[in-house]
């Protein structure tokens, strides 16, 4: 019975760790598509400018869903994409040259 739990324990961690990632994905474009969106309706602050930048923010909104999800079901999953954009590989290159030895 311990080890159901244990289990349990242990999906859900993981299932919270990928939604974060999800998250983290999701809010990348709809930044972009919001400051784009704002920049548009500041350009032109009548019915148009505020329809077309809210349209350019919400694309932007889809856009992150879209592509969060894609990951999101994906073998790998958020939490190794991420680690890939934030990795150094310059510095993985160095540790492997030196044989892994640290200074």
């Amino acid at each position: 019975m311990k080890e159901t739990r244990r289990y349990n324990f242990y999906k859900f961690f993981e299932l919270l760790i990928e939604l974060v990632g999800w998250l983290q994905i999701m809010i990348s474009p709809t930044l972009i598509g919001g400051i784009i969106g704002l920049a548009v309706y500041y350009r032109y602050q009548n019915l148009i400018g505020t329809m077309i930048g809210l349209g350019i923010g919400l694309l932007g909104l889809f856009f992150g869903i879209v592509w969060a999800s894609k990951i999101f079901k994906s073998e790998k999953g958020t939490f190794w994409f991420i680690s890939r954009i934030m990795a150094t590989p310059d510095l993985d290159k160095n540790e492997e040259n030196e044989g892994g030895k640290s200074a």
